[in-house]
């Protein structure tokens, strides 16, 4: 007669899991003690932890300045200065912008956060989202500029701070998504001129750093312009970006182009739907859903390398930082307001981290040949 347990037949010569390989302590023993390297990594970890958690609680809380009047008083204290972040975060936030009039870049920051949530909820995927972008940008625009409805005219050369690495972040993924998508099927296409000029665009621009597209955008394109012609220099950032961050999103999408089968196009094909029927509706939805994980690197990427614009003195969150810092009352504390700046971009790329493993899940984007 056969053995039996309570969930079915016990197979000769194999043996029940142990209990410890489930649950909590089996999680800990499989990802954290499986090995001898595995075992050596966490007492490493572990050792680090215990030798610095204890200064690091006490430096950011414990003996931390939270309301020192002025630098001299704050050196005095062992912790962090956290009191001249609470002197500094209007300059740091909102840069050169007016102080008087920084409700209105706060109010804009607001709107372009509301927008980009909306877009990032399902329920919104139709043909109302472009109208809640197109009156939400406009409001934007409103605010930061004025001029209209009241509110005083503020050139963009006083912008500054999150406010504006968050329009020039937008503005770089939303224009820069579909001109990468163009060129990845620019690349592929069998007409040579258009492949040739994608090919050569995409292998030029990617074959630069984009502060080098930067330094060209502000000092050298004005040059190659007509005699009275101008061209902003926050425009000149925002297309040197746009270009930029396109290159790689190209090359991206192409990969996801290259792993959709044959068999697809030539379904599509037998249907009698058009080239450009063939991408909107088989093609691209299956190559996208395949690239988010690189897609959203770059996305994260471009909102990290707005701080680039630094270099050809626009006030983004960096400089803004920095010119808190150039007050003679309350120089020294760079550490507290890089540890401030680096939260809030971390903020913003975790939470689009997230967002894409999310969305990664719910199309169930695991290809299967």
């Amino acid at each position: 007669m056969s053995q039996h347990t309570l969930t079915g037949p016990v197979q000769p010569g194999r043996r029940p899991p142990p209990k410890n390989e489930s649950g909590v302590f089996g999680w800990v023993h499989k990802n954290l003690f499986s090995s001898p390297l595995s075992i050596l990594i966490t007492a490493l970890a572990l050792w680090f932890l215990l030798m610095t958690a204890p200064w690091l609680i006490e430096w950011v809380w414990l003996k931390a300045n939270f309301t020192a009047g002025s630098g001299t008083e704050c050196r005095g204290s062992e912790g962090a200065c956290w009191a001249f972040i609470r002197e500094k975060y209007r300059l740091i936030l909102f840069g050169t912008y007016p102080y008087d009039e920084q409700w209105r870049p706060l109010l804009a920051m607001v709107i372009l956060v509301a927008i980009i949530i909306c877009s990032a909820i399902r329920v919104f995927w139709n043909k109302w989202l472009l109208l809640i972008w197109l009156a939400g940008l406009g409001s934007v625009a409103i605010l930061m500029w004025g001029g209209v409805l009241g509110l005083s005219p503020i050139d963009n050369s006083r912008w500054g701070g999150l406010p504006l690495t968050l329009i020039l972040a937008t503005f770089g993924i939303g224009l820069a998504f579909p001109l990468g998508v163009l060129l990845a099927l620019g690349r592929r296409s069998n007409m040579p001129a258009i492949k040739a000029l994608c090919v050569v665009y995409i292998e030029i621009i990617r074959g630069v750093p984009l502060i080098s597209l930067l330094f060209m955008s502000s000092v050298m394109l004005p040059l190659f312009l007509p005699e009275g012609v101008t061209i902003d220099k926050l425009l000149r950032a925002q297309i040197a970006i746009i270009l930029f961050t396109a290159a790689y999103i190209a090359e991206t999408v192409r990969g996801g182009l290259q792993a959709i089968p044959k068999g697809q196009i030539e379904g599509a094909e037998s249907l009698g739907l058009t080239y450009w029927q063939q991408m909107y509706k088989i093609v691209l939805p299956q190559a996208l859903k395949i690239v988010i994980p690189p897609m959203v690197s770059i996305f994260i990427a471009l909102f990290k390398d707005t701080s680039l614009v630094v270099v050809i003195g626009i006030y983004d969150l960096t400089l803004s930082a920095k010119a808190a810092l150039a007050d003679p009352l309350w120089r020294g504390f760079s550490v507290e307001a890089y540890l401030f700046i680096s939260l809030i971009y971390f903020v913003f790329c975790f939470a689009m981290s997230r967002y894409a493993k999310n969305l990664e899940a719910r199309l169930d984007t695991g290809y299967k040949r």
